[in-house]
């Protein structure tokens, strides 16, 4: 069934951590429910809005860095491109800035 796509360790630990804040954000409205708030995005959004916008914003900066990552290597000298672990870790940063300042 899921023979088409390269399950490596990065690729099932983006899924997994997926998953997980959906769960996580699910419980935490049922518990919590939100309010909507204005922060840096040009709208007023919820915990759902922004966990949206955060994991769209992150999906185009992975999508971004693998596409990118020759460019990356050839401008850097580099033996080999980068490690996708480098996106994931932008993709955590954006996600958290969205979640909390967004």
């Amino acid at each position: 069934m899921f023979a088409w796509m390269v399950w490596t360790t990065p690729v099932a630990v983006f899924f997994t951590v997926i998953a997980l804040m959906l769960i996580g954000m699910t419980v935490w409205e049922v518990r919590s429910p939100t309010t909507e708030r204005k922060g840096f995005l040009p709208m007023k959004t919820t915990r759902g809005d922004r966990l949206f916008v955060g994991l769209l914003g992150a999906a185009y900066i992975n999508l971004a860095f693998v596409g990118l990552a020759g460019w990356i290597a050839e401008r850097l000298s580099m033996a080999e491109e980068p490690s996708v672990w480098v996106s994931f870790g932008i993709s955590v940063v954006w996600l958290l800035l969205v979640m909390r300042k967004g």
